[in-house]
């Protein structure tokens, strides 16, 4: 079996440097089924793939296990490395793409580099990207035609060309070393149960949302049938419009109802999502998982408001107009307190433009940051109430004005760019990644070869005319 050697011990001192991944050739490796050293002639082709690709079953572990393993050692590339590949391309082969840029299966191949590196190796005749033997064997060949038998970081660069993806792939894949399969599935069931109750909650909240709403807008009008009746100066008039107002708080209560419903099931699904992160909780400092269960990211005083990590956050040096940064993530992702922290304000309904959101007070410096286009927002935050750095707030959405779901994160006063700050800038390859610019080595953590030149980042926009725009909110 390949294995991943770790130069200079797991848990070194503080500052010490990180452990370097080496390869340990099997005692005897595979025959390859197909050559690294030559890709593929003519004649491959890509079959459709399934119907729902973005929603696949996987396969069971013991399967994924073999599968790996094989594929390792056919080609001499780590089969830990394999498995973190598979994990972050398509969650075990959950979520096949095609991704944004194209890439499709289970190892997330572009299908130009399919065609040379496709492989058939299951023997059913067809080079298939989503079949699980077929893609992984391939994605085992194409590391070890990009040098991974001998230096496995300058290959998966070449799988990726991002570093903080090396970085990311790395230390998945030290996390299995240390534990085996048995540490990559556990937390991959841990992940699973965290992500489908943060689901669970952003869907409830949009029901008693929308529920709410619905009940604010009978209520209303009711409202305004009564006012009119009163005014109405002729009896058949009057008598209409109280008909009327009085089969409108019908649809009211019934409405109210709906919310009553809707919000019992909410806080069934907020009390899974709290079990799903306290089981979730001694895992999160393991290093390798916090990435994986999207857990806070911290750098002195401030913590990145977004988690999950660069392969799903990412924010550009700009905004359309005006000084923010709208940080891109699934709907879902968990939002943290930035800094330690006085909530100002919270609204947990949709609200103007900002939609669901909130305005804290560090307690370090005395600025006031607002949070926007919330899925969710934690019941627990209220105006007045002090958040630790890190403290969950709520859940990623596109409530509001929004095209798709991210955060916008804004100072206020809306001055400056919260991207030129120097502890967001630091979380760059660590938490997020830029959305316009490569994204730099992190300041602190593993450190890998970089393939190539790397242009600097672009610069950041100045405020311009110094005009300050801000999301309004309805405070009727």
């Amino acid at each position: 079996m390949i294995a991943i050697a770790a130069l200079g011990g797991v848990g070194g001192a503080a500052g010490a440097p990180p452990p370097v991944f080496v390869v340990v050739p099997p005692a005897q490796v595979m025959a390859p089924l197909a050559s690294a050293e030559v890709p593929n002639g003519p004649g491959v082709a890509i079959p459709a793939g399934p119907v729902d690709p973005h929603h696949s079953a996987g396969l069971p572990f013991p399967v994924l296990q073999g599968i790996w393993q094989r594929a390792g050692t056919t080609y001499a590339v780590p089969w830990q490395v394999l498995a973190a590949i598979n994990k972050v391309e398509s969650n075990f082969g959950r979520n096949m793409g095609p991704s944004s840029a194209g890439a499709i299966g289970w190892m997330q191949f572009m299908p130009s580099t399919w065609l040379r590196w496709g492989m058939d190796a299951n023997g059913d005749g067809v080079a298939d990207p989503w079949s699980a033997d077929d893609a992984i064997f391939a994605a085992a060949r194409y590391l070890a035609a990009s040098g991974g038998r001998t230096d496995i970081s300058r290959a998966i660069f070449s799988y990726n060309h991002a570093q903080w993806y090396v970085d990311e792939v790395l230390s998945l894949a030290r996390l299995y070393g240390v534990g085996g399969t048995g540490v990559a599935f556990s937390l991959d069931r841990l992940q699973v149960r965290l992500s489908g109750a943060e689901q669970a909650v952003t869907k409830r909240n949009h029901v008693v949302v929308r529920a709410a709403l619905l009940e604010r807008r009978l209520a209303q009008r009711s409202r305004a049938l009564y006012a009119r009746s009163g005014r109405a100066q002729l009896l058949s008039d009057r008598l209409e419009l109280q008909k009327q107002a009085f089969q409108m708080d019908a649809r009211r209560t019934g409405a109210a109802q709906l919310v009553s419903a809707a919000k019992r099931k909410l806080k069934a699904a907020e009390q899974a999502l709290a079990e799903a992160r306290t089981s979730s909780q001694t895992s999160t400092f393991t290093p390798g998982a916090g990435t994986l269960l999207a857990a806070p990211s911290y750098r002195g005083d401030y913590v990145f408001p977004v988690g999950g990590g660069p392969s799903i956050v990412s924010v550009g040096h700009h905004h359309h107009d005006y000084p923010a940064a709208d940080i891109a993530a699934p709907s879902g992702t968990p939002l943290y307190a930035l800094t330690d922290a006085v909530i100002v304000r919270a609204w947990h309904m949709p609200s103007g433009n900002c939609g669901i959101g909130l305005t804290l007070r560090s307690t370090v410096d005395g600025r006031e940051w607002t949070y926007c286009h919330m899925s969710y927002e934690e019941a627990s935050i209220q105006a007045g109430v002090a958040v630790s750095a890190g403290a969950p707030v709520g859940l990623v959405g596109a409530t509001g004005d929004a095209t798709g779901p991210h955060l916008h994160l804004q100072i206020d006063p809306a001055t400056s760019y919260p991207q030129v700050e120097p502890w967001f800038q630091s979380f760059a390859g660590v938490a997020f990644r830029w959305q316009d610019a490569p994204t730099p080595m992190p300041q602190a953590g593993p450190v890998f070869e970089i393939v190539g030149p790397q242009p600097p980042p672009a610069p950041v926009a100045a405020p311009g005319d110094g005009t300050v725009i801000g999301f309004t909110l309805n405070r009727s």
